[in-house]
């Protein structure tokens, strides 16, 4: 008996040592993001639903220099989707609405909106339009009619259901939708039937008069230097946008809506977490999206002035990663090196880049296509993907992105001196590509 219980504390005592290992981990990496690159907002990586790691960097203000919080209030941006496609799906179960309805029940005038489903819209197969930020990023006097008519005059982009294109068009007649459907409005709804299931008391939808308790204000880069973010109309912003929240709401919800059937039933929450194209889109998440470094993983990015945000739930693994940051930090790239980490990856810390001068001449050595990554040249210069990203030399064969520091590209020769392989560093995560035979363009 005394050995059992033996065994059961050193078992406990070597999980605990574990997850500290690994929060250490996380927090070194970290720390280096706000030394090296100013990241500002907050963290939370949970794993077997403990959180084993969470902190908070940088300024909510940075006018008063009012620095972050673990509960400071983050604009959500895209994030914000999932809870629009989770109030439909439950509106689809209590038989309020269906998912096969068309947009012209609840909009007869529509264009072709007997042809739009709101699957469709969920899914991103509409046709509609990217955006229409012209009208909330410049005017106050907007009314929601006079939205709709606004909108009602953008020509699709393509049959209904034969294509994808991403929408936040969708996403706001979506909201529209749940408002005609309840008559409550947007924000009512999904606290009552979202937040406060969830016990997500610090969130909510911004809006244009109200006063949030710690709430962060918004910068981006213009030109290279920091400043606060355009006026938003925050009352047509949503749908697609709008929510605010923080990481530790965000870990609720994490738990509510993957482990239980509070929010949804497990039908509903199928259907939400399936793929419906070829860009991977179920409703309001993405499924194992291009960065899942082989887990299944579902997830969503947002940026909007400032906004960037990340959220993924690795749902094998068990594993819950959110960035949330307010001074347009790339969230999505620090959550792809956190996750690298949690998979026990050797991940390399953020560092200072120098640019060197180099003989240009070994460019022609460099250029081609390594498995879709193409490497060119142009005037001396050499370019990843194409000629808006330049890459800057800090050795003879390793160069960093202009635009995103995070990511470091290194040549790699063979025996015969040759490049062969292009070692890829994303947010310190490691990928080899091999050059293909033939030279690309």
């Amino acid at each position: 008996m005394k050995s059992r219980l033996t065994l059961i504390v050193l078992a406990v005592f070597t999980l605990g040592y574990s997850q500290k290992e690994l929060g250490n981990k996380l927090e070194k990496y970290m720390d280096a993001q706000f030394a090296i690159n100013d990241f500002s907002g907050t963290v939370l990586v949970s794993k077997n639903d403990s959180i084993v790691f969470k902190k908070a960097y940088g300024f909510a203000d940075y006018e008063w220099k009012v620095n972050n919080t673990i509960d400071s209030k983050f604009s959500l941006a895209s994030v914000s989707k999932q809870f629009t496609a989770v109030a439909i799906l439950q509106l689809a179960e209590s038989k309020k609405l269906s998912l096969e309805d068309p947009l012209s029940k609840y909009f007869n005038d529509f264009p072709k909106g007997d042809k739009i489903t709101l699957k469709m819209m969920l899914s991103h197969n509409s046709g509609l339009q990217m955006d229409y930020d012209e009208l909330y990023l410049s005017k106050t006097d907007l009314n929601k009619d006079s939205v709709y008519t606004y909108l009602a005059k953008k020509p699709l982009l393509f049959e209904p259901g034969t294509s994808t294109a991403y929408s936040n068009i969708g996403y706001y007649l979506l909201a529209q939708i749940i408002e005609k459907v309840t008559g409550q409005s947007y924000s009512a709804y999904l606290k009552q039937n979202l937040f406060d299931k969830a016990k997500m008391y610090n969130s909510g939808v911004s809006a244009n008069d109200a006063i949030v308790d710690k709430m962060t204000q918004l910068y981006y880069f213009n030109d290279n230097k920091l400043v606060k973010n355009p006026y938003i109309n925050w009352n047509f912003n949503l749908g697609h946008d709008g929510v605010y929240s923080t990481v530790e709401d965000l870990n609720l919800w994490n738990k509510v809506l993957f482990d239980s059937q509070t929010l949804l039933s497990e039908e509903s929450k199928k259907k939400m977490f399936t793929s419906y194209n070829d860009q991977n889109y179920g409703y309001g998440v993405v499924i194992n999206p291009f960065y899942n470094q082989n887990h299944q993983l579902i997830a969503h990015d947002g940026g909007f002035f400032g906004a960037m945000t990340s959220f993924n739930k690795f749902t094998e693994d068990k594993v819950f990663i959110t960035v949330l940051s307010n001074n347009q930090s790339k969230s999505y790239y620090m959550a792809y090196g956190l996750a690298g980490i949690c998979f026990g990856k050797e991940v390399d810390l953020p560092y200072q880049h120098i640019q060197i001068a180099i003989d240009a001449k070994v460019y022609d050595q460099y250029t081609g296509d390594y498995e879709g990554i193409k490497i060119l040249q142009k005037d001396n210069k050499l370019y990843y993907l194409d000629y808006n990203i330049e890459l800057l030399p800090e050795s003879p064969t390793k160069f960093f992105r202009s635009d995103n520091t995070n990511t470091t590209l290194e040549f790699v020769k063979n025996k015969k001196g040759k490049i062969t392989q292009l070692e890829i560093k994303k947010a310190g995560v490691k990928e080899i590509k091999t050059k293909n035979k033939t030279k690309g363009v």
